[in-house]
């Protein structure tokens, strides 16, 4: 599997999770400048930007050890690009990461961590 792949695989575990659990899928794969956001949902009346992070081994660790402080910070200046480029108001809004680790194809083991600053 190619990064890419890996990454797309990770990101379709996500949203299904995400759509089982009452969520619409927005936007997948926003990206503005240098950003990018996995996953753009609504729950509610709230607005929910996932980084998604996905991995089907341990050699780099557990997947939600890959978001850093700075990996936040740019997706909250990329939903806020999202939020002016959509002229939506400053309502409701999150910032989610999923992490998943899938040592055997097809059981994934989900984390959903909601309103991260950091983890």
């Amino acid at each position: 599997m190619s990064k890419r792949d890996i990454g797309k695989r990770g990101e379709e575990i996500a949203a299904r999770f995400l759509k089982a659990n009452g969520y619409e899928i927005l936007e997948r794969n926003y990206t503005y400048e240098h950003g990018e956001i996995d996953i753009i949902a609504q729950k509610g009346n709230t607005l929910v930007f996932v980084e998604v992070k996905y991995r089907h081994n341990l050699e780099y660790g557990r997947p939600e050890a890959a978001i850093s402080k700075k990996k936040i910070r740019m997706v909250k200046k990329t939903a806020e690009a999202y939020l002016m480029e959509k002229n939506l108001p400053e309502g409701e809004c999150r910032i989610d990461v999923i992490a998943i680790l899938e040592l055997e194809k097809g059981k994934p083991e989900i984390e959903h961590y909601e309103n991260v600053s950091f983890i």
